[in-house]
C-alpha cells in the first residue's frame, strides 16, 4: 500500500524531475523497494559511493579481464557546455586520440565479471527493476542470486568453504548502452587525464605484472 502511493507520487512529479519534491518522492520509492525485497528475502539493490561519476550519454564502458585482474574503464562526467542548445550531438569515439577524463575500476579477487544486455531502453525487464534499481548508476547487490549460483556450483570441490563466498559482492554498473556486473572482494577507483587508447595500453601492462 504505503510502495504503491510512493510510486504514484514519483508519477505525478515526473515532469518536474529535476525537482527536489520529485528526488526526495524517488528516495522514498526505493527506500521501500530496499525495505521490502528485504523483508522477502529477495535481491535488491542499493547504491555505491564512487568518487566519479560516468558520462552518461555515452560512457563508452571498457572491460579489461585474465584469470587474475579485472578493470572497467569510462568516459567521467565533465562539467555541461554553456554554448549547447540541444540542436546537435558530440559523438565520441574510443579510437579518438585526445586527452579525456576517464575513470578506472580494478576490481579486487573477481570470481565473475559481464558487459552486455540490459542497455537503458530496457532496464525494466531486469530483475531488480522494483528492487531499488537506479538507472546510470553504480550499485550493490544484496541477496545477490549470482553469488548464490556460484556458490552452488563450486561446492562439488573436495576443499570447498562456504565462509570463502562471504566476503564477495555483487556490482552492478548501469550504463547508457550495456550494464557491467562482477562479484569481487572490493574494488580500487582511478582518475586519469589521456586518451582511451593510452589508458588501454597501461590496462594490458597491468594484466601481465
Amino acid at each position: 500500500m504505503q510502495l504503491g502511493a510512493a510510486n504514484e507520487q514519483v508519477r505525478l512529479l515526473m515532469k518536474d524531475y529535476r525537482s527536489k519534491a520529485y528526488a526526495d518522492a524517488e528516495a522514498e520509492a526505493l527506500g521501500l523497494e530496499r525495505r521490502l525485497a528485504e523483508a522477502k528475502g529477495e535481491a535488491y539493490a542499493v547504491p555505491l559511493e564512487l568518487p566519479i561519476r560516468w558520462d552518461i550519454g555515452a560512457p563508452l564502458p571498457h572491460v579489461f579481464v585474465n584469470d587474475r585482474r579485472t578493470f572497467l574503464t569510462f568516459y567521467v562526467k565533465g562539467p555541461p557546455d554553456p554554448k549547447w542548445d540541444g540542436s546537435y550531438v558530440t559523438v565520441k569515439k574510443p579510437g579518438g586520440g585526445a586527452a579525456e577524463s576517464l575513470g578506472l575500476i580494478e576490481f579486487t579477487c573477481c570470481a565473475s565479471a559481464k558487459l552486455g544486455s540490459p542497455n537503458d531502453e530496457v532496464f525494466h525487464g531486469h530483475y531488480l527493476h522494483g528492487r531499488g534499481q537506479e538507472p546510470y548508476e553504480a550499485q550493490l547487490v544484496k541477496n545477490s542470486p549470482w553469488i548464490a549460483e556460484l556458490r552452488n556450483v563450486n561446492a562439488v570441490h573436495g576443499m570447498f568453504r562456504p565462509e570463502g563466498w562471504d566476503s564477495l559482492n555483487h556490482y552492478v554498473f548501469w550504463f547508457h548502452d550495456s550494464t557491467f556486473e562482477c562479484v569481487a572482494e572490493g574494488y580500487r577507483v582511478e582518475l586519469h587525464q589521456t586518451s582511451m587508447q593510452d589508458l588501454a595500453a597501461e590496462i594490458i601492462k597491468r594484466l601481465f605484472l
